[in-house]
């Protein structure tokens, strides 16, 4: 034993030579031991969804396992991941209270976290950050496949900007099986999903093996996915009512102009019903894992790629016209009807390890690393418009101390660093380069019922463009405190403030021309000053009798705001975006309750409500553009050892609160229900799943997106899958 713990050392000094960097989420995976089987893996509540009532943080550091300052966690797995399971993240999470989608594309979603989104939501692999470019823009494909999954923690609150600035809004934390975690019983592991649904014509798989070599430690892992899916099926017309009236006024005015042909194709955008054209996507990932296990301490690594084309739909009307510059009237009018689509790949390398280190005041070291090389297409018809190129590290280590009387906590540091260039047409984005270094700190404590918890985090950022000759470096303190209490019947409440600071991104400073696949002129302020906030937030929680139930108020004021706005202005025909700066404010409120109303002892009936509200506004007094307006849930649900039934209801209120020529979304009802079938006793982890969404076929439009004028959410929808784990 004593050997592998000096091989292991020796290996992680190695690494720490490369990079160093501290790995604070879902740390305890070395020395989980295997998951449960048959009746262990089953609850007599219906809502086991491996929530304890206390909370307890699976992403927090080692001793801090009730660390309330991440207060707003939640965590997707199993059945509930089989049955939320898309293409992209925002669609995956999108239904839990306090999170949205940004809906750009079905090839393009990324989670929206208490209104936040961008540069504010930070979307990790395994605790370190993705490194693509779906931050920069709501056309960007998320690099990470949720089929690979394993479960997916949303995390909110002050302490998560541990994980850096760049998650103010919050993180999503996606743990997948690329690095094993665990040694299998078996002689082969084998876990596979397949799914298929009608409104895209879907149909997905993916697959992954775990191989033990003997008793020697060692485990490797081998996995894949594949995903296409067709157009987009929607009930009505594809565009809104306002944007579909200003295309026939158009369109009258150009016949009476004479010209017969434009008028033609604006009433053909304005009549397009039943699906939204150039909306399909192919995607394939693959990747290999390997790592040695000893007892409570592991090093492994693993090699990705993940590539995926998608469709882009147009705004009906739009038209791109650089090409009228370059070759006359003709070539623009042609190119204006070419499909733009996007294209990209992504070879990704990680390490992880995890060292025990005994008794004294150093519990654990902990080291993640992962390096990305990214290039992303942007496609007009067959030709290629603007090639992004990203090559990328971010790294993680961390140290963390055994319980000292009522102390516990960790420490650690962060490294990244972003090479960003882009070429084309509309290379709108200057070649530039990031990089940050980051210390940060978390204690708690007491072990009665009030505990003080507290974090910090520093970070130096400095970010250049050699092309514009403008280098800016930032450096930014921030810190969080919080008060909580354990009352009777597992009841938990507490208090959180904080003060936070954000650099502004490349993007940010250095944008400035057009982007063919938003259809807007960027334009970027490289005099942008630190983002800072105030943060405070209330939260209460726990179980009471066969009731669970959680509820967190917040507030967020900001100094130096940055957001996008549209000026009003054109430039090369499409409408301007500015980067600004103002003070702003956000105030919300999330709650989610459950209750097992009648147990059988062979099955479990319960219901689940859950509901959001943020409101969002400037110190002009102007409204902050693309937040979620407020939305309620409820779910009857019943539970036995071999079926889980439930039927949904999703209300959508309108959004009439909206930023200059942002336009208001109608509010709108979904029905959804579900059965998933577990045939074997002995593996629950079997399951047959059939669901039904949007069963009244209803049109529904998500405010958070930038295209939700003419691309609505899918109509009625019929989805199967199986999942299988042996």
């Amino acid at each position: 034993m004593l050997y592998h713990h000096r091989k292991l050392a020796t290996l992680l000094s190695t690494a720490a030579f490369v990079g160093f960097a501290p790995a604070h989420a879902q740390d305890a995976q070395a020395q989980t031991p295997p998951a449960a089987t048959g009746d262990e893996a089953r609850t007599d509540d219906v809502h086991d969804r491996r929530r304890d009532p206390q909370n307890v943080i699976v992403v927090s550091a080692q001793g801090l396992r009730q660390f309330d300052l991440l207060a707003g966690t939640s965590v997707v797995e199993d059945v509930e991941l089989q049955r939320n399971l898309d293409g992209q993240l925002g669609e995956v999470l999108e239904h839990l209270p306090g999170v949205s989608a940004t809906g750009f594309t079905p090839g393009a979603s990324r989670p929206v976290l208490r209104g936040f989104s961008g540069e504010r939501v930070k979307v990790l692999v395994d605790g370190v950050g993705a490194i693509d470019v779906s931050n920069t823009s709501d056309d960007h494909a998320v690099s990470i496949d949720p089929l690979n999954a394993e479960s997916i923690e949303v995390l909110r609150g002050p302490a998560v900007l541990l994980f850096g600035s760049q998650a103010i809004g919050g993180a999503v934390n996606v743990i997948d099986k690329r690095i094993p975690r665990r040694i299998p019983d078996e002689v082969l592991h084998i876990d596979a999903l397949v799914r298929a649904d009608t409104a895209s014509d879907l149909r997905e798989a993916g697959a992954s093996i775990d191989v033990p070599f003997g008793q020697s430690g060692l485990v490797a892992h081998f996995g894949g996915s594949w995903r296409e899916s067709g157009d987009l099926e929607i009930p009505g017309f594809a565009v809104a009512p306002a944007l579909r009236a200003e295309l026939l006024e158009e369109a009258d005015e150009e016949e009476a102009e004479g010209e017969l042909e434009e008028a033609e194709e604006l009433r053909e955008a304005a009549n397009q019903s039943g699906f939204v054209p150039n909306t399909g996507s192919e995607t394939w990932s693959g990747n290999v894992g390997l790592a040695f296990i000893d007892g409570d301490s592991s090093i492994g690594a693993s090699f990705g790629v993940y590539d995926t084309s998608y469709g882009i739909p147009g705004r009906p009307g739009a038209g791109h016209h650089h090409g009228e510059e370059e070759g006359g009237e003709e070539e623009a009018e042609e190119e204006g009807a070419e499909t733009v689509s996007i294209g990209l790949r992504q070879y990704r390398a990680d390490l992880r390890a995890d060292v025990a280190l005994g008794d004294g005041f150093w519990e654990r070291m902990k080291l993640r690393v992962g390096y990305s090389d990214y290039t992303h297409t942007e496609f007009e018809g067959d030709e290629v418009g603007t090639v992004f190129d990203v090559a990328g590290v971010e790294a993680r280590w961390e140290l963390i101390q055994n319980t000292q009387g009522r102390w516990r906590g960790s420490m650690g540091a962060q490294y990244y660093a972003r090479d960003f260039d882009a070429a084309g047409a509309e290379a709108y984005v200057a070649p530039n380069r990031t990089e940050q270094y980051a210390l940060f700190a978390l204690q708690e404590y007491g072990d009665g019922p009030l505990q003080v918890e507290g974090s910090a985090r520093f970070e130096t950022t400095s970010v250049d463009s050699v092309p514009l000759g403008i280098e800016r470096s930032f450096d930014t303190l921030s810190g969080a405190l919080g008060l909580a209490y354990d009352g009777p019947e597992a009841f938990r409440a507490g208090v959180n403030l904080s003060r936070v600071a954000r650099a502004p991104s490349a993007e940010e400073l250095f944008s400035n021309g057009p982007h063919i696949a938003t259809q807007a002129f960027e334009v970027g302020d490289p005099d942008l000053r630190t983002e800072r906030a105030w943060g405070g937030e209330i939260y209460a929680r726990g179980r009471i009798g066969r009731a669970e139930f959680s509820v967190a108020a917040y507030r967020s004021s900001f100094d130096n705001y940055i957001y996008l706005s549209e000026t009003g202005e054109e430039e090369d025909e499409l409408p301007v975006f500015e980067y600004l700066q103002q003070d702003a404010t956000y105030t919300g409120v999330e709650a989610e309750v459950t209750y097992t109303f009648l147990d059988t002892g062979t099955w479990a009936f319960g219901t689940e409500l859950t509901g959001e509200y943020i409101r969002a506004k400037l110190s002009d007094g102007s409204n902050i553009p693309r937040i979620p307006p407020l939305s309620l849930s409820g779910a009857i649900e019943a539970s036995s050892e071999a079926f889980d039934l439930r039927a949904e209801v999703e209300w959508f209120d309108g959004q009439d609160k909206v930023a200059a020529f942002e336009t208001p979304t109608e509010g709108f009802t979904f029905v959804n229900a579900s059965v998933a079938w577990r045939p074997i006793q002995a593996n629950p982890a079997v399951t047959l799943m059939l669901k039904a969404d949007n069963i009244f076929d209803v049109t529904g439009r998500r405010h958070a997106s930038f295209t939700k004028d003419f691309v609505p959410l899918a109509g009625r929808n019929f989805t199967a899958s199986v999942r299988l784990s042996f």
